[in-house]
Order: structure tokens, then sequence, then C-alpha cells
């Protein structure tokens, strides 16, 4: 006999009363906290449960009876559906204060760190930054993101009044975002106000042309279908690189779309093209084939230029990108005589925009194509006092490679969502920097490896980083000194 499935309640006029960690709503009802999204602090809503634990309970909402005094109209007409740019329904403002009571609240709790967090900053020589300061602002709030990825789908998702209508639908190619936690279903995307309106503009043009020449649209869970993935970079510079992602060679039709998009977008100096028949999105192990112009694209800061390929990394924001490395920058204290560790590396962003201010600095990184950027973003940059490794970070960051390399002045370190492995933090605390420069995108796992270094070193500085507008996400840097006592 099938198990009943057990019925949820419905809780009637709740207000919303805050915001908590990953950007949710919250609310209490009989004393137990009930998240769910898509409102704000003041909201009176309908909730229906649909996970119920012990210490909590998640609710989507039903109805919106009175909206709160501070809630924002929501600009994007996929807004509640696509599951990106969740705050859309938050004014900007309350957005950072937000951001910034993240950041207080996994410091304090996870990092044990407190009598800094209520210290203003103070107004100090740049070499001696401390306190805790407000979060930066980004400057864009739409159109902010240099790159953004496309999915093909030949089963679109469909809206609920869709569902509802009984009708069928001819219409199910899609070209557009994945819906959250649904690995295959997509949301046909009309208009995206993350990117500059050529990637709009682009994948429009795509879509329209792969339909009327019949195309077949990728079908994600037969894996089978001709378009798979697009990818558009944008930079600073005017750059402007396009990716498309087959699933199948057919250079008939892959010629007459790319020779297509050529002529109607002259803008474009990096046409590229990949063909993956993977099971999986991923093209870091898939070759990148040229149709126009390079393969990379070029970001600039402050004179240096960074070369980005199909497959490396960089800052999704380049506006904040800069003032997130400038805060890096100042943090270290550089006066020229520093031998610099750069930990987790990437393309050598970070690192080739401190080495003007460094006598040496040795970056590190996993991925052998990205360390190849950075040899040659140090070349095109005239930097001959940088130094970089592709490997493992807890497999080559030990004792003998800090025994044969020197120790470290400064280590900055800028470690994925996850943080650092443990091994990572053994070796810092064996390196012993005078200090540290944490940059994170994830301040839960910041706070965490904290708390591991606490051992030697004292948190100096604070420096939240908005680089996505509408979304809970936020950058923290974070300075910290070694203890007095254990300096030479």
């Amino acid at each position: 006999m099938a198990k009943k499935k057990k019925v949820l309640p419905v809780f009637e006029k709740i207000t919303i009363t805050d915001i908590a960690a990953e950007g949710k709503a919250i609310a209490k009802v009989d004393n137990m906290v009930v998240f769910t999204s898509y409102v704000v602090p003041g909201d009176v809503v309908d909730l229906q449960v649909t996970r119920k634990k012990n210490s909590y309970m998640e609710a989507r909402v039903l109805r919106i009876h009175e909206y709160s005094a501070v809630r924002a109209v929501p600009f994007c007409e996929h807004y509640g559906i696509c599951g990106g740019c969740k705050w859309q329904v938050l004014p900007y403002e309350a957005q950072l204060q937000y951001k910034q009571k993240q950041v207080v609240d996994n410091l304090t709790r996870i990092g044990k760190i407190k009598s800094l967090l209520n210290s203003p900053p103070e107004d100090l020589d740049e070499s001696k930054p401390k306190g805790f300061y407000p979060i930066i602002a980004s400057q864009k709030t739409i159109f902010y993101r240099n790159k953004l990825e496309f999915t093909f789908s030949n089963k679109r998702w469909k809206t609920q009044e869709e569902i509802s209508s009984d009708k069928q639908f001819d219409d199910l190619n899609a070209l557009g975002f994945h819906i959250p936690k649904m690995f295959d279903k997509i949301l046909d995307i009309k208009k995206c106000w993350l990117q500059d309106d050529i990637s709009n503009r682009i994948r429009l043009a795509i879509k329209d042309f792969a339909i009327k020449n019949n195309y077949p649209f990728f079908d994600l869970r037969m894996q089978e279908g001709f378009l798979r993935n697009i990818i558009i970079r944008t930079s600073t510079t005017g750059d402007l690189m396009l990716i498309i992602v087959f699933f199948y060679e057919d250079k008939e039709k892959q010629n007459a779309l790319l020779q297509h998009v050529e002529d109607l977008f002259p803008e474009i100096t990096s046409l590229l093209y990949i063909i993956n028949n993977k099971a999986n999105d991923t093209i870091n192990d898939r070759e990148v084939f040229v149709h126009k112009g390079k393969d990379h694209i070029f970001e600039e800061m402050e004179g240096l230029k960074f070369k980005i390929g199909a497959k490396s990394f960089y800052q999704t924001n380049s506006e904040q990108a800069y003032e997130l490395y400038k805060k890096t920058r100042e943090f270290c204290g550089l006066t020229g005589n520093e031998l610099v560790y750069d930990l987790y590396t990437g393309t050598g962003a970070i690192a080739n925009f401190v080495a003007r201010q460094a006598k040496k600095v040795i970056g590190i990184e996993y991925l052998p194509e990205a360390i190849e950027d950075a040899k040659i973003n140090a070349i095109h940059n005239r930097l001959d006092n940088t130094l970089f490794f592709a490997g493992d970070m807890k497999n080559i960051l030990n004792e003998a490679f800090i025994n044969q390399h020197g120790r470290p002045d400064v280590i900055i370190t800028d470690p994925p969502r996850d943080g650092m492995h443990a091994d990572v933090v053994k070796a810092i605390l064996f390196a012993a920097p005078k200090r540290i420069v944490y940059v994170s995108c994830n301040p839960a796992t910041q706070a965490r490896d904290l708390a591991l270094l606490n051992e030697k070193y004292e948190v100096k500085a604070v420096q939240p980083v908005d680089m996505f507008p509408h979304t809970h996400h936020v950058e923290n840097i974070v300075l910290l000194v070694l203890n007095r006592d254990l300096q030479d």
C-alpha cells in the first residue's frame, strides 16, 4: 500500500520579519522559523509549508495581503521564475545593509570575531587599515556582468498559466537559464538585465536563426540535439567573445550559423565554437576552435591588460573587480620589498595587479590553462617578478615549497566557495607571513577558516564588496596580522 502523503499546513496573514542566510526571507509561526523567498520584511502573506523539520519550516508564498513599505517593484519580466536576482524587491540600499549584516553574522557566530565588528575604520595610513569598513556598493546595478551562459532546450519551462490552460504548444524551443534545482528545465529568456544588451540581441538572433532553419535544440534528458550552449563574454575594453557549443559536429550547419552571427554582429572580436558530446556542460577538457578573430579578449585595469580565454576565470563584475583588487592591495601594505604568495591565483589577475608594488609574487592555481594565461598576462604587462605554479593547492603549498621559495611576507588567498583545505591552512600557519589578506565569495567558509587561523593571527580589518546586485551574494576581504609576539 502506498504511503499517504502528509498534508502540510497553510499559514494565513503572516508578517515577514527579516532576511536570513542565502537571501531567504524569515517569518515566525508558533515560535518556529519559516523560510521563504521573493518577499521582504513587512510583507503580510499566506504561506504554504513545503518542508517541515523539528526546528524550522520552508514555505512558498501563496498570496500577498499587504506590501511592505520598503518593497521595490521588480524590473524583470522573468522575476520569480528564473531564480536569479531574487532581491529585486529590495531597494538597493536595503540589499547592502543585509549583505553587511550577513558578513557580521558569519564572522561573529562562526569566526568568533567580536571586538572589531563594532569598530569604525580609523583614519590611518593606508598601509595600516583597521576596523570594519562599510560595504562598497556597485556603481552598476543592472548590466553589470561580463559573462553569461545560456542553454538550449527543446522542452522549455511552461508557466503555471500555460499548464492550466490545457492548450497544446508548438513553440517549445528555449534558449535561456536553468530553472533552480531542475537540470532539464530551461526558462526561455526574452530579456536579461545582467549583461550589456548586446547579449540579448545576440541570443535572440541565434535562437531565431536556429528555429527558422530547423536546427535541433538540445534535449537535456535524452542527451540528443545539435545546439547545446552559448557563452557571451564582454569587457571594459570593448572586446566581445561569443562561444557556441554544439553537441556534435555538422560543419555545414555550424558554418552557416557562425557566418550568420559574424555578418549580423561585426562587433564580435572573438567568435569561437566547441564540440561537447559529454553528459555534462563543462568545457574545460574540450578543444576550442576559432571561427573569427582571436581566441581571447582583454580586460584592463590601471594600464594592466589581462588575457581572458574561453575557459578563463575572471571576476564577472569588471568594475567592482577593480574596487576589490584595490582594497586587497591596500590591505597588503606593500612597500616594494615583500615576497607575496597569491593562492588560488586563477589567471593571475590579483598577482599581476600587486606585482608592481612587491619584490616578487608567486601565484598558485589548480588549472594549468589558467596558469598559462597568468604567465602570458605577466609578459604582456612586462612584469618580470612573478612566478606561477599549477596544481592542487594542498599538494603544492607545503613546507618544502615554502622552504624552497622563501617565507612570504604577505599571503593573498582567494579560494572557491568551499574555502581552504585544512592542509592549506596548516601550511599558511607554518609560513607565518606578517599579513594575510583573505578574499572570499562565501563569508561562512571564510569565517570558519579565520577561526583556524586565530591560532597565530588577529583580524585587523574587514571590507565587504558588493559584486552581485539583486542577489544575496557578497565578497568580503579580511586583513589578518601575525600576533606581535610571533613577529621577528
